[in-house]
C-alpha cells in the first residue's frame, strides 16, 4: 500500500481555511460554531495556536509554551492567516515528513513520525474549515483526494468510551447515514452535519 503524502493534502485544507477566514468580519467573531462552546473568535485562536505548535514541532521544538492560546490582536482574520502561512511554510520544507515531531500537547515527551503528525494537522483543518464555514453559513468543499485521505484518517480514530475521557479532542460520534463524504467525516468526529448557527 503506497504511503500517503499528507503535505499537499494538508496545504489544500489550510488554504481552504484561509479563503474562508479571509471573509470574516469583526461582526462575525461572536458567532457560535459547531465546536462545543467556542465562538468563531475562540475557534480561530485555537486554530492559529495549533498552526504555530505544529510548525514548531516540525522544527523539532518541544517547548509546551508554544501551544498556549495565541492572542489574535486587533485583526483576528489577518492574524489567523499569518499563522496559516507560517505552518504552510514550515511543512513545505524538504524532508519534513521524515522528521520526528515532538507534540507535548499529546503528552509529556511524546513524539510522532512527521507524516503521522501532519495527518493529525490535516484532519483538524478539514474539520475546522467545515466548522468555520458552518459558523459563517457558507459552503465548503474539498477535492476528492483530500476527502478520501481525510476519510482514511477519520476511520482510524477510535470511538466509544475514549471519547468521554477528559481532554479528548473529539466528542462522541454522531450517527449519520447520508452520502456526503465530508458530512460523514465530521459526524464520525462528533459534529452534527445538520448544525446551523
Amino acid at each position: 500500500m503506497p504511503t500517503i503524502d499528507y503535505v499537499p493534502l494538508d496545504a489544500e485544507a489550510v488554504r481552504t481555511s484561509i479563503e474562508l477566514v479571509g471573509a470574516v468580519t469583526a461582526d462575525d467573531l461572536a458567532r457560535p460554531t459547531p465546536c462545543r462552546a467556542w465562538t468563531l473568535y475562540g475557534l480561530l485562536a485555537h486554530m492559529a495556536t495549533q498552526h504555530y505548535g505544529f510548525a514548531a514541532a516540525s522544527r523539532g521544538e518541544s517547548d509546551p509554551a508554544v501551544w498556549k492560546l495565541v492572542d489574535l490582536g486587533d485583526d483576528p482574520a489577518k492574524a489567523y492567516i499569518a499563522s496559516a502561512e507560517h505552518v504552510l511554510d514550515a511543512f513545505g520544507q524538504d524532508g519534513v515528513a521524515e522528521r520526528s515531531f515532538p507534540l507535548p500537547e499529546f503528552g509529556p515527551g511524546l513524539s510522532f513520525p512527521g507524516s503521522q503528525a501532519i495527518s493529525f494537522h490535516f484532519i483538524d483543518y478539514v474539520v475546522h474549515s467545515w466548522d468555520v464555514a458552518k459558523s459563517l453559513g457558507v459552503p465548503v468543499s474539498f477535492s476528492p483526494e483530500v476527502l478520501a485521505a481525510a476519510r482514511g484518517v477519520t476511520d482510524a480514530i477510535p470511538t466509544g468510551e475514549i471519547r468521554q475521557a477528559p481532554g479528548t479532542p473529539f466528542a462522541a460520534d454522531v450517527p449519520w447515514s447520508g452520502d456526503d463524504v465530508l458530512d460523514g467525516i465530521v459526524a464520525h468526529l462528533g459534529r452534527n452535519p445538520d448544525w446551523k448557527a
